[in-house]
């Protein structure tokens, strides 16, 4: 990353440029914030086509514009499942239509997220961000060798949702101590860093650009460490929640109900040394809005998913640049830089503006989104998104 008082001068003109000229913002108090290049989240759920009672692309990029961002890469799980041009158009039209910020839609990995066929993926190379299966892991490791093999012929990554069937046994929450004190089914940490680990041997046979969705514990973090070491064209994404929660903060409330778990405290530690030496690339928010109704049958019965994409920068502030874990300038790489320069996804003009002094209550009521459960309801965090520009246009302003 280049440095970071070099970046806000530029972003600092930028903004004068694009927005500040036309004095419409006089009224904000820009002598007491911070200036951020536009955060890039390359892991939401917008839920649209086919689910939009959870979710649009309009209230997904709005709610995305009053958390900063400025670019995100949408997941595939949707009706149609984007695994052909007809299907990705579909979506692409919505985008076009409704987007306040720039989206970048992932191509399914195999045909209807089914992982028995390759979906068309030469077809849709030009207008997907990268491949992915994202909601379900390719079960079958041939079926991975041949989509990594023809990703790596058209010059785009695999990103893995790394997930064990085999091994779930019907789990919704870590397999640690809360799970055997209240008599919940867990989920092992194998279920995550096997198909890791197979994959990462797939990626070195192959030469493909291999990233690695949300991981979440300890082995994971070192399997990765080990590949990168050996040279292999890795990266890897954790949520916010993965590195401020553990297990032990889990409620009876679905609100606490994510895929993969919250893990245990010695986990969420391997996760922030990860962060701290580059072996975790990115900071990316898994955003997963359900309606009340779907998140309001506890643990076991709810559907799994939290959102986060209005609440991450704030999380990321607050437990670990204010704590001195992490750098405000490693934040910044973390959430803008990094994911921008693996996806090859451009900055132009996009930028935010935080008031870091400002205390705030995390109240889901506030929300743009149309999901609201979130672990950190009623957390108090530092800082309030002030304002949000992209391509030079405002998508956020604070009222």
């Amino acid at each position: 990353m280049q440095n970071y008082s070099k970046l806000k001068k530029v972003m600092i003109d930028k903004l004068s440029d694009a927005v500040l000229g036309n004095g419409d913002f006089a009224d904000l108090d820009f002598e007491n914030c911070v200036i951020f290049p536009g955060f890039c989240d390359v892991h939401v759920h917008f839920r649209e086509p086919g689910f939009s009672y959870k979710e649009t692309i309009k209230s997904g990029s709005l709610a995305a514009a009053h958390g900063g961002y400025t670019a995100v890469c949408t997941m595939p799980n949707l009706n149609p499942v984007p695994d052909s041009t007809e299907n990705l158009n579909e979506q692409l039209k919505i985008i076009e239509r409704n987007a306040a910020i720039n989206v970048y839609p992932y191509g399914a990995i195999t045909v209807g997220q089914k992982g028995e066929i390759l979906s068309d993926m030469e077809d849709i190379a030009n207008s997907a961000i990268a491949f992915s299966d994202d909601g379900r892991g390719v079960q079958s490791e041939q079926l991975m060798r041949e989509a990594m093999m023809k990703a790596k012929s058209l010059g785009k990554i695999i990103v893995a949702h790394c997930e064990d069937n085999s091994l779930l046994h019907g789990g919704y929450i870590h397999d640690g101590d809360y799970a055997k004190a209240h008599n919940h089914k867990g989920i092992c940490s194998e279920s995550e860093w096997k198909p890791i680990e197979r994959d990462l041997k797939l990626a070195k046979e192959t030469g493909c650009a291999y990233h690695v969705c949300h991981i979440s514990c300890k082995e994971s973090v070192e399997l990765i460490r080990r590949a990168k070491a050996e040279g292999v064209n890795v990266t890897c994404e954790t949520g916010p929640h993965y590195l401020i929660l553990t297990d032990e903060d889990l409620r009876e409330d679905g609100k606490f109900k994510m895929n993969p778990p919250l893990r245990s405290k010695e986990d969420r530690d391997a996760l922030i040394d990860g962060i701290k030496d580059g072996t975790i690339d990115m900071i990316a928010t898994d955003h997963a809005p359900h309606s009340d109704e779907e998140k309001s049958k506890g643990l076991e019965k709810s559907a799994f998913g939290i959102v986060g994409i209005e609440t991450a920068f704030q999380l990321v502030y607050t437990h670990l640049v204010k704590k001195n874990i992490i750098s405000l300038e490693k934040a910044i790489e973390l959430l803008s830089v990094n994911p921008r320069k693996r996806f090859n996804i451009p900055l132009g003009d996009d930028c935010t503006v935080w008031n870091l002094n400002e205390k705030t209550v995390i109240n889901p009521d506030e929300f743009l989104s149309k999901g609201k459960a979130t672990p950190f309801e009623n957390t108090e965090v530092f800082g309030k998104c002030l304002l949000t520009v992209c391509g030079g246009k405002t998508v956020y302003k604070s009222l």
